[in-house]
């Protein structure tokens, strides 16, 4: 009887080995790639936005027989996992995809908030990881395994600032923004530094801010309009506008709104309920007018998912592709690290990178350099096209 059992546990532990070899076969085919992205909490449409872009890529290679790196065919295996938006869940999430799941490259987080903590996981442990649209310095500071997609705050703040005063001739400014946001409190200051270099001190007549969980902006909003402010600029994601446009004009604020590129998700005038009609920001793209492979991107995402991808999908795009590229340019030798440490380099070494949201080449930093644009948002909720915006 003995015997039997140990016959028995003998034949079961070479068919979990053999399971496992077979396994291990299967998957030596497949590059896997992770997303640290937020499908859940304040902003779900940016999580919504970066997997419908990358499922694009994913279904259109792995449709064609895989990505052909050196001679060989590799079927794509996206891993999700949903960040709520929150710092330290965009931790847990790349320590997951970095240590469980054994992804090549992580693609997000999206905001500064979750990118700057997450890219240090990354970095400590040698993955590569390219955010698709933060724009804080810190994200990628001293940090050569991180990379990011979008221009940085030091460069949109001065150019919005230039914009502004060419536009709409204004001298005094108010500036509302989320303290408890990496971006929106950096980005607000930078803006309110040069437009007071630009106006001289005192320009800024209104510096107002609130908290994460604020609903009503009603004292803040009461203080913008006291002040005599000829313009509002709002450097907050796009649920925070749809809070605080329609509340200004309950006010009866009647001057310029100017935003930043997180306004620019598909939700933003549903659930402002079109009040920011009329309305500026700076962005990565235009998709109203857009021409070229843009256009293409814009037409396979509309039939697939219904909707016009906003910033963050088109961002998204832009660094998977940049992530294969390195990938095809380095190629594979099945070691996991050497692997994660070529794929690093290659991004790094990207010349004139011609992605939809522009040409890259990446600086020491990981930042690429590149236009952004300016749009503004048309009696047909679309983002039009205004000025494009160079370094």
């Amino acid at each position: 009887m003995k015997m039997r059992k140990k016959l028995f546990l003998l034949v079961l532990v070479m068919s979990l080995s053999l399971t496992g070899l077979f396994a291990s076969g299967d998957s030596e085919n497949t590059i896997k790639i992770g997303f640290n992205i937020p499908m859940t909490g304040d902003s779900p449409k940016v999580g919504e936005g970066s997997k419908f872009a990358a499922e694009l890529v994913k279904n259109r290679i792995n449709e064609a027989g895989g990505l052909d790196v050196k001679g060989v065919k590799y079927m794509l295996d996206f891993i999700y996992e949903d960040n709520g938006f929150k710092p330290d869940t965009a931790v847990t999430a790349a320590y997951k995809l970095i240590e469980q799941d054994n992804v090549l490259a992580i693609i997000g987080p999206d905001g500064s908030s979750q990118a700057i903590p997450a890219g240090g996981v990354a970095e400590e442990n040698g993955t590569p990881l390219i955010s698709p649209w933060s724009t804080n310095p810190n994200t990628t500071l001293d940090r050569p395994y991180v990379f990011r997609a979008c221009f940085l705050d030091p460069f949109q703040a001065p150019v919005a600032v230039k914009f502004a005063e060419e536009q709409f001739n204004k001298e005094k400014v108010a500036v509302l923004y989320n303290l408890e946001s990496d971006y929106s409190k950096t980005l607000a200051e930078l803006f309110k530094g040069a437009w007071e270099d630009a106006n001289g001190t005192g320009s800024v007549v209104a510096f107002e801010s609130f908290g994460q969980k604020d609903q009503d902006f009603s004292v803040q909003l009461t203080k913008i309009i006291a002040s005599g402010a000829e313009m509002l600029y709002l450097p907050v994601y796009y649920n925070f506008v749809a809070l605080i446009v329609p509340q200004a004009l309950e006010l009866g604020w009647d001057q310029v709104v100017f935003g930043s590129d997180a306004w620019g998700s598909a939700d933003l005038v549903k659930l402002s309920n079109g009040a920011v009609k009329g309305d500026y920001f700076t962005t990565h793209y235009a998709a109203a007018g857009a021409k070229g492979e843009t256009k293409e991107f814009i037409d396979a995402y509309e039939a697939a998912y219904g909707y016009t991808p906003d910033d963050v999908g088109a961002l998204t795009y832009d660094a998977l592709n940049i992530v294969l590229t390195a990938i095809q340019a380095a190629g594979l030798t099945g070691d996991l690290e050497a692997d994660r440490t070529a794929i690093k380099d290659a991004i790094a070494g990207l010349k004139d990178y011609k992605g939809i949201t522009g040409t890259m080449t990446f600086t020491p930093d990981g930042d690429p350099i590149k236009d952004a644009v300016v749009v503004q948002v048309n009696e047909a909720g679309e983002f039009e096209f205004v000025k494009t915006l160079s370094p």
